[in-house]
């Protein structure tokens, strides 16, 4: 087997993923009798072109950063959350009662208060898988899948039976008051040029590359960093080690429910200014295909949250001035996961041998 160098395995490998798997939606764009060429151009005009398209796209990396935080931050420890959809509801529930509890004079001290009511409604609906699993051994992807279906219950019956303003047929809460309300990145100074005003994007982007520098530094620069990576790799020597397997499963559960729960800031706080019942719109799941092709490295989830902001923007883009249906978005998605999941092994062989017919060349 060929050792391969960190780059190749952290950038060329996702990358011939990404290759694979625009390859073959070209192939499903030709089919259906588009130009994959011409979708090519529509989706880089639509999502990168502009200012209106690189301030959305900006809005969903945002979303897609916080969520592939969180469940790159369980992968480390060999934990598959599969509950950031529901942990991220909960969290939005966390913003929107801290955003209306009070009538907030500015969005300074608004959003702190609602940073922490995001992280604690989003860590307490993960942790309680995580003591699940710790405690009783019950399998972590089955609670926090079936703890997303129990959010989505929960969340539908807050908005319409306690939430819900008075003669209002929405199931939403009501609009947050106006020192709540987030300046987006047009409103800000030196860079608002960049962007259109009728696009969402805001300062929780900042907060989400924040995130990534603090996950970074937490599992790699920190004593509970080193403790989670080495649970990941063995459960038994961490044992071994004095690792407490209780302790490592709760404050990871904790910290990926967090992460999904801050992600309300974003779509929750900054762009609907209130609590609606499909806000979080699939950022959850879109996480852990963001976690795979970044590597579970924060570094790596930051560009994979890009190219899937790209992707979201993009298929929109489609859907509005082709015939190719959105949901062609999807099954590029879908492509990603399947080449850098279920076949990363497969790309690895190819480039392991790529690397190793050079070597040989090169000593002849």
């Amino acid at each position: 087997m060929t050792r391969l160098p960190a780059w190749a395995d952290v950038v060329l490998i996702p990358l011939m993923s990404i290759i694979a798997a625009f390859a073959i939606s070209a192939l499903v764009i030709l089919y259906i009798g588009e130009n994959p060429w011409d979708a090519l151009k529509i989706m880089v005009d639509g999502a990168l072109g502009s200012a209106y398209g690189w301030g959305y796209t900006l809005y969903y990396a945002t979303n897609f950063m916080f969520t592939g935080l969180a469940v790159s931050i369980a992968f480390r420890a060999s934990l598959f959350n599969i509950g950031g959809e529901g942990q991220a509801m909960l969290g939005g529930l966390g913003v929107a009662v801290v955003a209306l509890a009070v009538p907030w004079p500015h969005w300074t001290l608004a959003l702190p208060a609602a940073m922490l009511g995001g992280i604690a409604f989003g860590a307490i609906w993960a942790a309680i898988p995580g003591w699940l699993q710790a405690r009783r051994g019950s399998h972590i992807v089955i609670t926090t899948m079936m703890f997303n279906f129990i959010g989505a219950a929960l969340l539908n019956y807050v908005l319409v039976n306690i939430m819900r303003p008075a003669g209002s047929m929405d199931p939403a809460s009501a609009k947050f008051p106006t020192g709540a309300h987030l300046p987006t990145l047009y409103d800000l100074p030196l860079i608002g040029g960049y962007f259109n005003k009728n696009t969402p994007a805001n300062i929780s982007l900042f907060i989400a590359l924040a995130a990534c520098v603090a996950v970074w530094y937490l599992l790699f620069r920190s004593r509970l960093g080193y403790a989670i990576r080495a649970f990941g790799k063995s459960e038994k020597a961490a044992v071994y080690a004095g690792i407490s397997p209780f302790r490592v499963t709760m404050y990871v559960m904790l910290l990926s429910g967090g992460l999904s729960g801050m992600m309300a800031i974003n779509n929750v706080m900054g762009e609907a200014e209130r609590l609606v019942l499909n806000a979080v719109e699939g950022a959850g799941f879109i996480g852990i295909a963001v976690a795979l092709m970044g590597r579970n490295h924060p570094f790596g989830v930051f560009l994979a949250a890009l190219l899937f902001g790209f992707l979201y923007q993009g298929g929109a883009e489609l859907g509005l001035w082709t015939t190719i249906p959105i949901e062609l978005r999807t099954v590029v998605q879908a492509l990603v996961i399947l080449f850098t999941g279920a076949l990363d092994n497969m790309m690895r062989m190819i480039v392991e041998r790529l690397f190793a017919l050079g070597r040989r060349r090169r000593a002849a």
